[in-house]
């Protein structure tokens, strides 16, 4: 990587769904607006600091987790024994050998998302490659998540304890709204007195090192069975963050595609249309082989590119798809797809978690959306789409402009 600083970054999302303006009246989105604003901010802050994006996402993701508001942490939905279950997870691109930890089943951590955290750290001493006195051996050294991506439970819960985190009883957790919330959909009643944020929370961040984190949090699905383990804490569905070196090629063919804007949706087009083409046509499969760009492209020219996402929406249809993770897989095997593409192949209205859905589509399945950020030539760029109703989300734009929006227009 360039010694050169890299200009940071930062998007937030605050969950998505069936949120409509009828649901969501003028005082109760100021309340999410104000929220966002200021999380967003106090995250900012530390990344002009210099602070890392696994400290500058983990910090945010720990805001929304002290809010009631959102659907984690203290403003967390209730299973279906009335109990609360909180998961969490971090991913970064590179300076850790774990690069990802989840958490699940956790009910007496005050902040998930910073036990995540400490799993990834500890993951240097502990069994995952580090020095931890038994020579780097998978089993771990006492005391620690040996080379474990994923623990829940008493036994991570445990570890929080030893490891110093705040731990409170259920009772921390209980809130009227949420509470009223958990009757009500044992009733089967429909939802009163205005939209209760659902899905994850989630944060993307970019360093001055060019060093990229996704953190995410949440409470689950409203009612769940207790036990159940969504996409939240599972690599590669709801959560996805990645890095590699681009050859000379690639970034070549990737500087002569169209540029986003005023034809954004032309890759995504045009991408379709070689796909229906492509048995009648063989010269529009994409199969064939491409020939190599002239010689004299230096092997100097190749560059860092990178990638993180966080997804929020129907959780059990992250994971049949392992949907984040797919995004990054369009992007890093196709060198003329652009994040933006990928994420509204996957999530964009009428895309693949859609589709996936059947038609059961209508009903929760299928619904979400991902927000995410590609670095590429260092310039870190904010991508988002989402299918259902609306997804709460906070950057700044292109012009400077800081931006909270819940729908595709503004509210």
């Amino acid at each position: 990587m360039s010694s050169q600083t890299t200009k940071p970054c930062l998007i937030l999302h605050g969950g998505a769904g069936n949120v409509t303006r009828d649901n969501l009246p003028p005082d109760r989105y100021a309340l999410f607006d104000t929220a966002l604003r200021s999380i967003y901010r106090s995250t900012s802050k530390l990344l002009d600091q210099g602070v890392s994006a696994l400290d500058a996402a983990t910090h945010a993701v720990m805001l929304f987790e002290d809010c009631e508001l959102f659907n984690c942490g203290k403003g967390a939905v209730f299973t279906r024994d009335g109990t609360i279950e909180l998961e969490a997870s971090v991913m970064v691109t590179r300076s850790y050998h774990k690069r990802a930890c989840g958490v699940v089943l956790l009910k007496h951590v005050k902040h998930p998302i910073l036990l995540a955290r400490e799993m990834l750290i500890h993951g240097e001493t502990d069994g995952s490659g580090g020095d931890n006195g038994g020579n780097g051996d998978p089993s771990g050294g006492p005391g620690g998540a040996q080379g474990h991506c994923c623990l829940g439970g008493p036994t991570v819960e445990k570890l929080a304890k030893e490891w110093g985190l705040e731990m409170v009883d259920q009772d921390y957790f209980w809130t009227k709204k949420r509470w009223e919330e958990h009757l009500r959909g044992l009733k089967g009643e429909v939802e009163q007195g205005g939209y209760l944020s659902q899905g994850t929370v989630g944060c993307v961040a970019l360093d001055e090192q060019g060093v990229m984190c996704v953190a995410t949090s949440t409470g689950g699905l409203t009612n769940k069975l207790s036990g159940r383990i969504g996409d939240t804490p599972t690599i590669g569905a709801g959560f996805w963050a990645e890095e590699w070196d681009e050859s000379p090629i690639e970034s070549e063919r990737r500087a002569r595609r169209p540029q986003e804007g005023a034809l954004s949706g032309l890759s995504t087009f045009t991408d379709g249309l070689r796909s229906v083409l492509g048995d009648c046509i063989p010269s529009l499969s994409g199969y064939e082989s491409i020939p190599p760009f002239p010689s004299t492209i230096s092997e100097k020219s190749t560059k860092i590119r990178a990638l993180a996402m966080s997804g929020t929406g129907n959780g059990d249809s992250f994971l049949r798809l392992a949907a984040v993770r797919t995004a990054g897989a369009i992007v890093r095997f196709s060198p003329d797809r652009s994040l933006a593409s990928a994420v509204n192949q996957i999530v964009g209205p009428g895309g693949e978690m859609q589709r996936s859905a059947g038609d059961r589509w209508g009903n929760g399945e299928g619904s979400g959306g991902i927000i995410g950020i590609e670095l590429v030539n260092g310039k870190g760029k904010v991508v988002f789409d989402f299918n259902c109703g609306g997804m709460f989300r906070c950057w700044v734009d292109e012009v400077g402009k800081e931006r909270v929006m819940v729908f595709r227009d503004e509210y």
